[in-house]
């Protein structure tokens, strides 16, 4: 139908003339709603967002030297970051005379590590970065329904 009448149309029955298709001949054109249209597409967009969980990329910063006491706290942060699902930046800072000693930074960075695979994979092996060495870590995708629901049906039985 020619353009002068859809647009004829449209305006009769109070709607907008939207082209759906650009690239055929003739151009595809439907009769709607566009605020009510654009409405629903962004609820569909949150909607769809709301599903998903993003990571942030936390960070904490150790010193080679660290004592035992302030490292477990510093374990405990970590493990907790993890289980909210954030992606984790271990940073071991050198300063003065302690960069004479980098596999302080890697056996730590390696025991941290160690006590974490339980909630914790490694993602990106330690990389040595100026005065620091780095590791990356990214939390163990949980799968706590399906434990949930074998519970269940242990217990109805």
């Amino acid at each position: 139908m020619p353009l002068y009448q859809a647009r004829q149309i449209a305006a009769e029955h109070g709607l907008d003339l939207v082209e759906v298709a650009s690239n055929i001949t003739p151009p595809v054109c439907r009769l709607l709603d566009y605020g009510k249209y654009k409405y629903e597409q962004a609820k569909k967009e949150r909607k769809a967002k709301r599903g998903q969980k993003i990571g942030l990329l936390k960070e904490i910063r150790l010193r080679p030297k660290i004592e035992e006491h302030d490292l477990q706290a510093k374990i405990r942060t970590a493990r907790k970051l993890l289980e909210e699902g954030n992606k984790l930046r271990l940073v071991v800072r050198f300063r003065g005379r302690e960069h004479i000693y980098p596999e302080l930074g890697w056996k730590l960075l390696q025991k941290v590590a160690e006590n974490l695979k339980e909630v914790a994979t490694v993602s990106d092996h330690p990389v040595k970065e100026r005065g620091n060495i780095a590791l990356t870590l990214s939390p163990v995708p949980t799968r706590k329904s399906k434990e949930v629901k074998i519970d269940a049906k242990a217990q109805d039985s």
